[in-house]
């Protein structure tokens, strides 16, 4: 029936996994749900052991690290049936039948987005960059989203084919943050038919704004080799796609020396309790066109 599969790094991931075991024994259904720490070596594994006593639960601790893109390939690789639930270990269901919701559209496409959503209540000064960013850009409605479907992958909260999974190819030199921008590009490019739907998950793990914006540096350099080295073919990348336009027009050196001048002041507003997400843009995109 379905593979749960959790990726993890340093996380208490009982919680969650509770939390499915317990919908997925009320539904009766054939399931597994498998974690897979990548090489934290952290204390917080200990409680994480215990996951092994649930149900058709399996926790693995990685004896190095492999990566982010790695570890979801093994965690596929370890699955048994035909389809999966990524779903990340610092996020809970929102809706109490998510499973249920999930179930329901399978061997209807070959992928499922569920959604992302933020409660007030996890706001900072120290993370409102993470929280409003999340907010107005992630937390979006499958209305929106399926207006342009390939534009808002989130891989944090998706079910997908096994075989569709397996055969996208991240390439090698790739690792860290940004691979959604392939993903979507790749599901565009391979003609997946994709659903989403309001099925979100609560996002709990938000970094700090500083975390964030380094987070969000490394997105953009793998966003940047993906497209010089013309990984990403089809795609709805909107700053992708800003970047390309001023590189055509031979104006990308003159817009990165007047972003320039104004970083400072971008980044004070970053740090600040109401970022202004138009400035942000602005910084990334000055960001992508640094030589």
């Amino acid at each position: 029936m379905i593979s749960i599969l959790i990726p993890c790094y340093d996380f208490n991931a009982l919680p969650l996994v509770k939390r499915l075991e317990k919908e997925a024994l009320i539904l009766g259904i054939a399931y597994e749900i498998i974690c897979i720490d990548d090489g934290s070596f952290s204390p917080i594994n200990e409680k994480n052991q215990q996951i092994n006593a649930l149900t058709n639960c399996l926790f693995i601790e990685s004896k190095k690290n492999i990566g982010r893109i790695a570890n979801r390939k093994l965690l596929s690789d370890k699955a048994q049936y035909n389809w999966l639930l990524f779903i990340d270990v610092d996020t809970m269901p929102k809706n109490e039948k998510f499973l249920e919701t999930y179930l329901s559209h399978m061997n209807k496409t070959g992928a499922v987005f569920g959604g992302f959503s933020y409660n007030k209540e996890s706001f900072s000064q120290s993370n409102s960059l993470r929280f409003t960013f999340g907010k107005k850009r992630e937390q979006v409605s499958s209305k929106k989203r399926m207006k342009n479907p390939y534009k808002y992958i989130i891989s944090s909260n998706y079910m997908i084919n096994k075989a569709i999974f397996d055969k996208i190819q991240v390439p090698v030199n790739i690792n860290g943050y940004g691979l959604d921008y392939f993903f979507g590009a790749e599901l565009k490019t391979n003609n997946v038919h994709i659903t989403h739907i309001d099925n979100e998950v609560f996002h709990l793990g938000l970094d700090d704004n500083n975390k964030f914006l380094e987070k969000t540096k490394s997105a953009l350099d793998n966003l940047k080799y993906m497209n010089s080295n013309n990984y990403i073919k089809k795609h709805d990348i909107s700053i992708l796609k800003a970047y390309n336009f001023l590189k055509i027009l031979l104006l990308k050196s003159m817009f990165y020396a007047m972003a320039k001048t104004i970083n400072n002041k971008i980044e004070i507003n970053l740090m600040s309790k109401k970022p202004n997400l138009f400035a942000f843009d602005l910084y990334r995109l000055a960001y992508l066109c640094k030589d």
